[in-house]
């Protein structure tokens, strides 16, 4: 066979190289065949990589419905402390601390309480005893003067121990109005009052009658 004998080998025009020119080649033979199977793997590699996607985007929404569905986060729920079933404290009012250092004996440390008590006791006593003329009159005004002296103790002193029950304004405000009402009652008591009040005279008149 000559070399330019068409289909022999080693021929450049011959019918083994022609079919690679045209694009038919593809259909046979084992490149060909490679090739449909690494484009089928890709195929399916694409195939399984959208299915993981689409199991990721459902494991996602099951995980917000699970949120969704009431489950709420640890570190929000807030712990809250249960109410005590029996009160074994209370809160020291203003002011109320000792009215002496704590290396002083009890009495010291509750002097305010105890001149507003006694000053109200030497009162009552007075009116009970009624040892001498206007002893009514007399004790009920140290009763009140008593009730004024703790509300001076209470507007200057920082603390005043057990004297003090609420807060620095209310105390005062209490003992004084309570102190000043006693000493005017006192004063306008009958017979012969020490104060005369025309209008707080007809008042009582009339509460009375």
């Amino acid at each position: 066979m000559t070399p330019g004998t068409p289909g022999a080998a080693g021929n450049p025009d011959g019918p083994a190289d022609g079919p690679s020119k045209n694009g038919s080649a593809g259909a046979s033979g084992p490149g060909a065949s490679g090739s449909d199977a690494s484009g089928s793997g890709a195929s399916n590699g694409g195939a399984a990589g959208e299915a993981a996607s689409n199991g990721a985007g459902s494991g996602g929404a099951a995980s917000n419905g699970a949120a969704s569905n009431g489950a709420v986060p640890t570190e929000i729920t807030a712990w809250k402390r249960p109410a005590p079933i029996l009160t074994t404290d209370t809160a020291r009012p203003e002011g109320g601390g000792r009215a002496a250092p704590s290396d002083a004996p009890a009495p010291a440390r509750q002097w305010p309480l105890l001149l507003v008590l006694g000053l109200a006791g030497l009162g009552l006593l007075v009116v009970g005893t009624d040892a001498f003329w206007q002893s009514f009159r007399i004790g009920t005004m140290l009763v009140g003067a008593a009730l004024l002296v703790g509300a001076v103790l209470r507007r200057v002193m920082p603390s005043v121990g057990m004297l003090a029950v609420r807060s620095r304004f209310t105390d005062m405000i209490t003992y004084g109005v309570m102190g000043g009402l006693i000493v005017l009652l006192a004063l306008m008591v009958q017979p012969k009052p020490w104060l005369k009040i025309p209008f707080l005279e007809d008042i009582l008149h009339l509460t009375v009658t």
